[in-house]
């Protein structure tokens, strides 16, 4: 069985001169990257106190739910003969806090937009997402569903 490895740098940037000496006097603010790639700029959500210009840990991993099972997807596309031309997702997630202010994700629904290049190929394209979702490695890595509700249309000529 193979092992993969992944390293990240998170910095936190949100130190406004006392640092944590009380709930209110710093922000949230922090930088993320993986080697020589661009920085992240991240917070937490608005909910928490954050900057809502910049991505939190909560829309992350809903993008990373989402990422994973588009390489996955087109994957298995290209290995049936499915010609993807375009590939969309309005991925969302669903978070409840607890009383002691903790909190879980529910569910996340994807919610891709695929274009195909033949009508042929509609059927077989929408059940790949199934498939998709089996072999998605941050999917397996969740203990909540991940519901899908794809749409598949041909490329209009």
């Amino acid at each position: 069985m193979k092992t993969h490895q992944y390293k990240t740098n998170l910095t936190w940037t949100g130190n406004l001169g006392t640092g944590t000496s009380a709930y209110r006097d710093y922000s949230r603010n922090h930088e993320i990257n993986a080697g020589n790639k661009s920085l992240i700029p991240a917070s937490s959500d608005p909910a928490f106190r954050g900057d809502g210009t910049r991505y939190n840990p909560e829309e992350l991993l809903v993008m990373s739910i989402s990422s994973c099972h588009m390489l996955w997807y087109l994957h298995l596309c290209s290995e049936a003969g499915i010609v993807v031309v375009d590939y969309t997702d309005a991925a969302t997630g669903t978070m409840t806090e607890t009383a002691n202010g903790s909190g879980r994700f529910t569910e996340v629904t994807l919610h891709p937009l695929v274009i195909v290049s033949d009508t042929a190929m509609v059927d077989k394209a929408n059940e790949l997402h199934h498939k998709a979702n089996e072999l998605c490695f941050i999917a397996n890595s969740c203990n909540f569903p991940i519901l899908h509700q794809p749409l598949c249309e041909v490329l209009s000529k």
